[in-house]
Order: C-alpha cells, then sequence, then structure tokens
C-alpha cells in the first residue's frame, strides 16, 4: 500500500542517465518503489502518461528568506519545479545576528528580501532554520554569509577585524555549518561584508576548509581596491588556492554587452581548475539582472548602518558631494541609467520606470530622483537592468548560457527577486525557461543531462542528504511535467505570470502543486 503512485510516465532520475518507463511509489517523506506498480494499492494515483517524472529543482542561488517568512506557500518559485531553496547568498542574510543587528540588516535589505517580523529569533543558524522547517512550502538550505556575521561581530563600520572580532567570526562560522549551514558566502555590493579584504576572506575560509564546506563567492564589485588582483574573481580564485576550500562562483555569465566571450570571462577560473582547484559555478538564462538601490552608494556612505545613510542623505553639504558622485556615475555610463525600479512600497506608481524616467516624471536629476527616494522609501527600493535593446546580443547570451551550462562544472539557479510588481522574470520563470524554451532552441543538451545539471549535481556539491535523485529512500521530492509544453511566461514587462507545463510538483511526499495549482501545504524542510 502506497500513499501515492506516480504512473505511466517516464523517469529522468537526476543521474544523467537515459530516461525509462517506470511507476514512482512513495510513502511517507520517501520514494519506496520504482517499477510496475500497476497492480499496487495506492491512497492517491497521478497519472503522468505523456510525462516526466524527475527529482525536484534545487535552486544553488535564491533571495527567498523574507518572502518565504510572509508568504509561506511561495508559488512563484514552486510553480517552476524548485523544491529545495539555497538561502544566505551574497553574503547577506538575517542569521547569526543578535535581535538589534536583526532589526538593522532586516531595515537594510527591505528593499531585497522585504519585510519579516521584527521579532524572529535569528541568534544562529539553528534558530534560522528553526523558522523555516515544516512552515514552508518549499525545502531550504542555509549558507553562513560573511556580511551577517561581519554585522554582528564588527557593527555596520568600515573597521578591519582585530583578532578577537576575527576569531568570533570563525567560531560563528564554525557554529553555523555544525547547525546544519551548507557553506559559507560572500557578496559583491552589500554592506557591511565589502569592507573585509582578501586576508579577511582567507582567515574565514579557513574555518569553512577545515569543515570540508563549501565557499560561495558572488564575485565583489565594492571596494575593488582590496581585493586581491583588484578584481572579484581573481580574489575568490586566490583564496581558493590559499586556503584549499571548494569554491562556487555564483550566476558567472556573460551578459548582454560582452555576448560571445566565453573563454574570456572563463580563463582565469580554467587557468584555476587547472592548478586543482576545486570550482564550480550556477547560472541564471537572462542577460540582466537586480538588486538594491541602496547598494549603489559610495562605500564611506554606508558606514554606520542605515540611520547614518538617511542622515547623509538629507545633510545638504553631504548630498552635494553625493550628488556629484552620482552624476559622475551617469555620465560615465556606469549602469545608472538602466536601472528599472521594482520595488518602490510608497511610490508604487512607480515601477517599472526607468531612474532618468523617474527624474524626469519628479522633474529633477538623476542622482537627486535617486537619493530623494531612498529617504522617501526609507531604503527599501529594489531594482532590475533595463532589457537589453539590440536583440541579436541576447540571442547570443542565450546560445552562451547553454554553453556554459553544458559544462561539467556549472548548474542552474534562478537569483529569485520576488518583492515588487515588476520583478526580475527569474523569479517566476528561470527553471522552465532552460527546461522549455532553451532546451528545444538550440538542442545543446539532451533532457537527462538539463536535469541533471538542476537536482543531483547540486545536491552532490553541497551535501543535500538523499536529494536530487528519484531513487529508491531518497526524499520524496518530484516534479512532473511535458517535455514539450514547458516553458516559461514571465517577461521583463510583464513578469508576474507562472510557467506553463508543470502540473505537479511534491514537497517530502506531499502533493504541493495539483495540476498547475499550489495546494496550500506546508511540507518543506529545513535540509540537509
Amino acid at each position: 500500500m502506497f500513499d501515492l503512485i506516480i504512473s505511466g510516465g517516464s523517469v529522468v532520475d537526476g543521474s544523467g542517465s537515459a530516461m525509462y518507463r517506470a511507476d514512482v511509489g512513495i510513502n511517507g517523506e520517501y520514494v519506496d518503489a520504482i517499477g510496475d506498480l500497476s497492480s499496487a494499492q495506492t491512497a492517491r494515483i497521478i497519472d503522468a502518461t505523456g510525462l516526466v517524472i524527475s527529482p525536484g529543482f534545487i535552486d544553488t542561488h535564491t533571495h527567498s528568506e523574507g518572502a518565504l517568512l510572509t508568504d509561506s506557500q511561495h508559488a512563484n518559485g514552486l510553480r517552476q519545479g524548485i523544491t529545495t531553496l539555497i538561502l544566505g547568498l551574497d553574503g547577506m542574510s538575517y542569521a547569526p545576528l543578535s535581535p538589534d543587528n536583526y532589526r538593522i540588516h532586516r531595515h537594510y535589505l527591505g528593499g531585497l528580501l522585504g519585510d519579516p517580523p521584527e521579532d524572529l529569533d535569528m541568534s544562529s543558524v539553528a534558530a534560522f532554520r528553526a523558522n523555516y522547517h515544516k512552515k514552508v512550502a518549499i525545502n531550504t538550505a542555509y549558507l553562513v554569509p560573511q556580511g551577517t556575521v561581519r554585522l554582528e561581530v564588527a557593527g555596520f563600520r568600515d573597521i578591519p577585524l582585530d583578532q578577537h572580532a576575527l576569531a568570533k567570526a570563525k567560531r560563528l562560522i564554525r557554529e553555523g555549518i555544525e547547525q546544519g549551514a551548507v557553506g559559507f558566502s560572500t557578496g559583491g555590493a552589500y554592506y557591511p561584508g565589502p569592507w573585509g579584504d582578501t586576508q579577511e576572506f582567507i582567515e574565514l575560509c579557513k574555518t569553512v576548509q577545515e569543515m570540508d564546506s563549501v565557499y560561495v563567492a558572488e564575485p565583489r564589485r565594492a571596494n575593488a581596491s582590496r581585493a586581491f588582483g583588484g578584481d572579484g574573481v581573481l580574489e575568490a580564485l586566490e583564496i581558493a588556492r590559499q586556503t584549499g576550500v571548494k569554491l562556487h562562483l555564483s550566476h558567472f555569465r556573460t551578459d548582454y554587452k560582452n555576448p560571445g566571450t566565453i573563454e574570456d570571462r572563463l580563463g582565469p577560473v580554467d587557468a584555476a581548475k587547472s592548478e586543482g582547484i576545486d570550482c564550480t559555478l550556477d547560472i541564471y538564462p537572462y542577460p540582466t539582472g537586480s538588486s538594491i538601490s541602496v547598494s549603489v552608494l559610495p562605500s564611506y556612505v554606508q558606514d554606520g548602518g542605515p540611520e547614518a545613510i538617511l542622515r547623509r542623505l538629507t545633510d545638504p553639504a553631504e548630498r552635494q558631494k553625493l550628488r556629484d558622485i552620482l552624476s559622475e556615475e551617469f555620465e560615465m555610463s556606469v549602469g545608472l541609467d538602466e536601472v528599472v525600479f521594482t520595488y518602490l512600497p510608497k511610490n508604487s506608481h512607480l515601477e517599472g520606470m526607468t531612474l532618468p524616467d523617474v527624474a524626469t516624471h519628479l522633474g529633477t536629476t538623476v542622482a537627486d530622483a535617486l537619493c530623494d527616494l531612498l529617504v522617501d522609501e526609507n531604503l527599501k527600493i529594489g531594482y532590475r537592468g533595463a532589457p537589453p535593446h539590440n536583440v541579436a546580443n541576447w540571442r547570443q547570451h542565450n546560445l552562451d548560457c547553454m554553453n556554459l551550462l553544458s559544462r561539467p562544472d556549472y548548474m542552474v539557479c534562478s537569483d529569485i527577486t520576488p518583492a515588487g510588481s515588476f520583478t526580475h522574470p527569474r523569479s517566476f520563470g528561470a527553471f522552465p525557461r532552460f527546461l522549455g524554451r532553451f532546451r528545444r532552441e538550440f538542442n545543446i543538451l539532451s533532457l537527462e543531462q538539463m536535469v541533471h545539471r538542476m537536482t543531483d549535481r547540486p545536491a552532490q556539491r553541497f551535501g543535500l542528504t538523499k536529494r536530487g535523485r528519484i531513487e529508491k529512500g531518497h526524499y520524496a521530492d518530484v516534479v512532473v511535467f511535458d517535455a514539450e509544453r514547458i516553458i516559461d511566461n514571465a517577461t521583463y514587462d510583464d513578469p508576474r505570470q507562472f510557467p506553463t507545463g508543470i502540473p505537479f510538483v511534491v514537497v517530502n511526499g506531499q502533493v504541493a502543486v495539483d495540476h498547475e495549482r499550489c495546494t496550500g501545504v506546508l511540507a518543506g524542510q529545513a535540509v540537509p
């Protein structure tokens, strides 16, 4: 007797091996049998005739920790077939933090992570994990974030870590991994993280290596002068070289400004790998990214945290200094002209507009428009890059994505940033965009290879026990999809659209999506 049988489908088990026809029997949280179960008794049957039965997708890079605490269903991830999210990316999240520091970081990251309750216990990784375990619809894994640890041991200040603070930071990392974290992360521009230098990161990663865990780096953009070689990628590789830590580079790809340059982009990585450095990477299938507007402010403005930032933004002398810096950046075309606001909770009528358009609408300069909005929104602003105008470059970028994913060291991520009416389309479409649209268009990877990069490969890299495969005794995280119909529907101009072709999703043996509708079941576990 089974609790659930998924019958009549083609099993793509996650290993990369050829698909085969079989039924999948589930009891409790686990896959209990695979084969011909046509005569078996069961409480429920899902007819998967003509469909694919695969492991649930593992998303290696998301920013969903805040959204999950206010929307436990997380339909935009679940409907993509994602059954496990890795949190704590880019060196920033909520734990381990004291109550006061949690509220400070919650404020600073509000434009990206939203507004979870103020009174949650985030004092340890164990406490963080307890806020999600069997309370949300999707499994969660966690990386100890460097910027969060830095806030806890040194405050929101641009100071070097002294011997005492460094020892405390290493202890927090060790304890976090002992309590279930699957690695450690650093970020590109989210403070207070970028105030660390390469040597600080090396010292912290010595602990990560000792724990046989993974270092996940979003290559730094802020304070490049503090990085080895003045470059975030070179810095991450040098950290791995010096410590022997396992390295994973986040959303590493070409973009629409440099399509077709894979060899140039991957040159330093491949050179390091030839030396024996253990490095993997992930990618989402879009040419532009997203972030929070407070992160574009200069390093000195960040010192002291959210309240100090707001004071500087409203001080006339400081505002003039900042106006000059931001205006110069705009004239140098470093990206401010491509900012599209995705999340402005007090000014939602401006969501979907570019920064220059908003400045024109408000009758002011680009610099003042950004500063005024940051004050009005209490720093809580999300944005994404505008979609490319050059369609040929965009198509080449799409091809680059598939060529990168064809490598044996790549896996798939979404980089979900769900807040706002004009969120990035990746928040709703990343996995089906790869598995449906790109797979069929470019025909570079087989269905089995694609699924492997979304399931078993990340499970192995991050040590997610008994996940990532359809296998007897493994957790029953399962996606049932139509290989010919699966496709993303989210676009830059209409991003909050669910994909089609994914009728069923099972999380830990419970049906979480039933005929393309979320069931409300909250079976997600804090893993591994």
